[in-house]
């Protein structure tokens, strides 16, 4: 099966059925599977217009939106290889991913102009067309068309044969996606139909997905992880995609449009439980109730407050506090954790509903095989996986794709262990590991989760280092970001501001007392602090290869 396939069989079935909601200009709006289908048709006969041949490469760099769906299949019906690019990147990072994939098109919001006219003084070989949303800016005459997108769209007809007339197969690649960047520079993976098409399914069988189910959908389209569990499964099951407007509107959004289904990286979900817990709180008939375990009344509340119908919430991208999915559950929202990457289109792991195992990532999905290399003596290894829904390789780099890929199974970096029942416990990233000088293995995220139970510390990163003439092991070492808020009500306590150095001795302090929870040599013995939060990936990891521990750090004991 393949993409095309998935979008003829749901308009078939569901054609008149709502695909999507969104909000603009104060109103919710709509459009149907029948829809989104006829404008997927003129964006394959507007691209066939411009020369594009399958097999070629597609950008699509747009805000989420239903045309974004609409692009992405015209784009991959036409035999093309669709490459989503995140809108928050900066131009220097956007030409790296133009120039990578050797993208012929490029279809973009016009917000992004500027950036684009920018990239493109750094030199794009190959790109010969821009298709812009909103207007077309003043041509710069360089060897770039620039288009008006609905100018494009208007001009096309959709009973043009090029939807119909180079029909994918399976094992034709869909997409480049592009993976985070967090451990280094960003490289395509090569992704087919096939790929997406069997993690569907997996991920519907599993998880028991419904056609009346409406997907709330928050992340941006362009990651693998958002595009599988807010597009694909919706689409593939006929079910409604609602879109947020944005991170500030979630609550509003999820009120007003009472989805069933809520995908998140593990942020979100617990910034949206810490607002719950904070509420009830506050209020004193809800802890008497809470405390005699009269429960039902609460979390009909909760339950309403978030639209009154979901059901669901999944979490992936980033390990998820074990607690915060046993505080839901306690309050009546089944909240599962997944794993996947984005070389294995993503998912490979789902906690079933029907037997959630907070701490855990879940069982593999029924096409996909798991085992741990080379295990320790407590089974930890790292996690290889194998299955319908592993990638082709990274586009035009074979000695990364050799690295990874072995004997057809994926190396994911990660470290993990399985227990008797199936289910995998990611313990730390391969990458990222610490070897110190008795030869002991640390997990810098282990150490992370300690040190941010501090209430004065927002975030850490824990990072190997050596003192000066030091060449085997590394010591550990962190950098941490001060929780502001929490920092500005001690200062009201204390009824003075904290000096650089006072603050310096609490993050200090901090890090001792949270550490002590930890074997002597996983302690941070090197504390940086660090004013802003770190910059991460639209997904919220951080971009570790961006920082190093500085030589004059602050030393702690």
């Amino acid at each position: 099966m393949t993409l095309r396939d998935i979008l003829l069989r749901t308009t078939a079935r569901c054609g008149d059925r709502t695909a999507v909601r969104w909000k603009e200009g104060g109103e919710w709006k709509t459009r149907t599977y029948a829809e989104l289908y006829q404008r997927a048709r003129r964006v394959s006969a507007a691209l066939a217009g411009l020369k594009v041949r399958p097999g070629d490469r597609v950008a699509l760099m747009r805000e989420n939106h239903p045309e974004w769906i609409s692009d992405y299949f015209g784009i991959t019906a036409l035999g093309a290889v669709a490459v989503p690019i995140d809108v928050k990147l900066r131009e220097r990072e956007a030409a790296h991913i133009l120039r990578d994939s050797a993208a012929r098109v490029l279809i973009a919001d016009a917000r992004l102009t500027p950036l684009l006219r920018e990239a493109e003084t750094t030199g794009l070989d190959g790109l010969r067309d821009i298709l812009v949303k909103g207007g077309v800016p003043s041509p710069a005459g360089g060897a770039i068309a620039w288009h008006d997108l609905d100018e494009a769209l208007a001009a096309a007809d959709p009973a043009d044969p090029a939807f119909d007339a180079h029909p994918p197969a399976p094992d034709d690649i869909a997409s480049l996606i592009y993976t985070s960047g967090t451990t280094g520079r960003q490289k395509g993976a090569m992704l087919t139909h096939a790929n997406f098409a069997s993690n569907c399914a997996a991920c519907s069988r599993l998880a028991d997905f419904r056609s009346e189910d409406n997907f709330f959908v928050i992340l941006p389209l362009h990651h693998a992880f958002a595009f599988m569990g807010g597009l694909m499964v919706p689409v593939y099951n006929g079910c409604e995609i609602s879109f947020a407007q944005g991170l500030k509107t979630v609550g509003e959004n999820i009120r007003e449009t009472g989805p069933t289904v809520f995908f998140g990286v593990p942020l979100m979900i617990e910034k949206m439980h810490q607002r719950i817990r904070q509420q009830l709180d506050g209020n004193r008939l809800a802890r008497w109730l809470w405390r005699l375990r009269l429960r039902g009344p609460i979390r009909r509340k909760v339950l309403a407050s978030l639209g009154g119908r979901l059901r669901l919430m999944i979490t992936g991208g980033a390990p998820c506090d074990p607690a915060v999915l046993r505080s839901f559950a306690e309050l009546g929202l089944l909240a599962v954790e997944g794993y996947g990457l984005t070389e294995s289109a993503p998912v490979l792991t789902i906690n079933p509903p029907s037997a959630p195992r907070p701490g855990t990532v879940g069982r593999a999905l029924d096409n996909v095989e798991l085992r741990i290399r080379e295990p320790d003596a407590s089974g930890d290894g790292e996690v290889l996986a194998r299955g319908p829904n592993i990638m082709k390789g990274y586009y035009n780099h074979p000695e990364a794709t050799a690295a990874v890929l072995e004997d057809g199974w994926l190396r994911t970096g990660d470290l993990g262990r399985i227990d008797a029942d199936g289910y995998l416990s990611i313990t730390g990233r391969l990458k990222s590991l610490i070897v110190n000088r008795e030869g002991k293995n640390i997990h810098p995220e282990e150490v992370e989760a300690v040190i941010n139970q501090s209430p004065y510390i927002l975030e850490s990163l824990v990072l190997g280092y050596r003192e000066p003439g030091e060449t085997v092991g590394e010591r550990v070492g962190v950098i941490v970001v001060p929780r502001t808020e929490a920092l500005d009500a001690l200062r009201g306590k204390k009824g003075a501001p904290l000096s650089d150095a006072d603050l310096a001795a609490l993050l200090r302090d901090e890090v001792r007392k949270q550490g002590a929870q930890l074997a002597d040599y996983k302690r941070p013995r090197r504390i940086q602090i660090r004013a802003e939060e770190f910059e991460k990936t639209s997904t919220a990891k951080i971009k570790r290869y961006l920082y190093r521990l500085e030589a004059m750090a602050v030393e702690g004991g």
